[in-house]
């Protein structure tokens, strides 16, 4: 069936090119363009599937492709050594020298006191010189010297004292003489006012320090350095503001209690100073301090005041602990001169007073007034104030005193 199948399929063909044959013979130009336009025709057919293709396919993102990676850089070994005797050994690298160290700032050099009791001693050594010069003593030269001592701010009992001293000693001499015989003296009646023992001593704990004085006279700055110079040795401190007249008095306390390091007890303004030291002595004791110093208020209009606002004051403090105040401070202006004496004998009427405090004498030429207290009271002098600084507060000493007074 097959066979006839393909022979019946050849017959058709063979008569399908014999058409073809006598078509070809009777339009050979037909017939080629017939062939001309099949390459073309074959190309737009190609281009039109490509269209028709596009168009049935939906568009896609294209995948992002990955940064490639760069190979990682083999590094190369270095050569190994060939022998062990061929290793030339590398030194250890050595410290770099120290740097020199920086010179330490220069410290400052102490003041001398003879720099700080210029005027003081220019007011009576230096006046005496030039009031003896190249004379000699005789009645003459010691009425005139009796003259200058009395304008020292000596106090009359104390420059009747050096005048006699001059006479009996220094009769005849010169001015060096004259100048031995008044260091002596004033050194004399200074050495019994130093204070046996060390001026920052307690007796007790918490030892008590009432301080006295007239407004002005440096009363609550003597405080605040008095608070370091404890505080420099080790002790912890309490201050009270017992003056609560003084506008301010309370607020200048408390700033030194901020820069020294300690506590302030504190009242209203115009309150009763004796409920601050009261409050100041329990607080000290409770806390376990070993200093309280207790600020008053200064006022002496007329004694009476004065005498029962100390009286109770005392009273008061010594309620609370046995003994207190263990010290009595009384604090002068030596600006004031002779003035400073006759407070000096008020306070000592009415409350005792176990030690003194002279300030400013680094601004004043009276710090001959020192002498007077020193003879009329005997009162022993704790510390003299030279200066702004913690440090101008010192210990006095009656032998340094008189070298400043009297150095050339």
């Amino acid at each position: 069936m097959l066979r006839g199948l393909m022979e019946m399929l050849s017959a058709e063909i063979l008569t399908w090119f014999g058409i073809f044959a006598d078509w070809a013979r009777a339009n050979p130009v037909s017939l080629l363009i017939g062939f001309g336009a099949v390459p073309v025709a074959m190309t737009v057919a190609v281009e039109v599937g490509k269209h028709l293709r596009r168009r049935r396919t939906p568009p896609q993102t294209p995948e992002r492709t990955a940064a490639p990676v760069a190979a990682p850089i083999e590094v190369e070994s270095a050569e190994p050594v060939r022998a062990a005797e061929s290793v030339t050994p590398i030194a250890e690298p050595q410290p770099a020298p120290a740097a020199a160290p920086e010179p330490a700032p220069p410290v400052p050099k102490p003041v001398r006191l003879s720099e700080r009791l210029r005027l003081t001693s220019e007011n009576l050594v230096g006046r005496v010189g030039r009031l003896v010069g190249t004379r000699r003593v005789d009645d003459e030269l010691l009425e005139e010297l009796e003259m200058l001592l009395f304008s020292a701010d000596l106090g009359v009992s104390s420059a009747e004292s050096l005048l006699e001293a001059v006479r009996s000693r220094a009769a005849g001499g010169d001015v060096a003489k004259v100048r031995g015989v008044l260091r002596e003296a004033i050194l004399e009646k200074l050495r019994r006012v130093e204070s046996v023992e060390p001026p920052l001593a307690t007796t007790a704990k918490p030892h008590i320090v009432l301080v006295l004085g007239v407004n002005g006279s440096g009363k609550t700055t003597t405080i605040g350095k008095l608070a370091a110079r404890y505080r420099q040795a080790g002790k912890s401190v309490l201050l009270g503001a017992g003056d609560t007249f003084r506008a301010a008095a309370s607020e200048q306390l408390q700033t030194w209690g901020e820069r020294v390091g300690c506590d302030v007890i504190t009242g209203p303004a115009g309150g009763d100073p004796s409920a601050v030291a009261f409050d100041t002595v329990k607080a000290a004791v409770g806390r376990g301090v070993d200093v309280a110093i207790i600020d008053t208020a200064g006022r002496l209009q007329t004694k009476k005041p004065l005498m029962d606002e100390l009286s109770k004051l005392a009273r008061v403090i010594g309620r609370d602990l046995e003994g207190a105040p263990h010290e009595s401070l009384l604090v002068l202006d030596s600006n004031t001169g002779q003035n400073a004496i006759s407070q000096a004998r008020l306070f000592s009427e009415v409350t005792r007073v176990t030690g003194l405090v002279l300030t400013k004498l680094d601004g004043t030429a009276k710090g001959g007034v020192l002498v007077g207290l020193a003879d009329e009271f005997g009162i022993p002098v704790k510390f003299v104030g030279v200066g702004e600084a913690v440090e101008d507060l010192r210990e006095f000493s009656a032998e340094e005193f008189v070298d400043a007074v009297f150095a050339t």
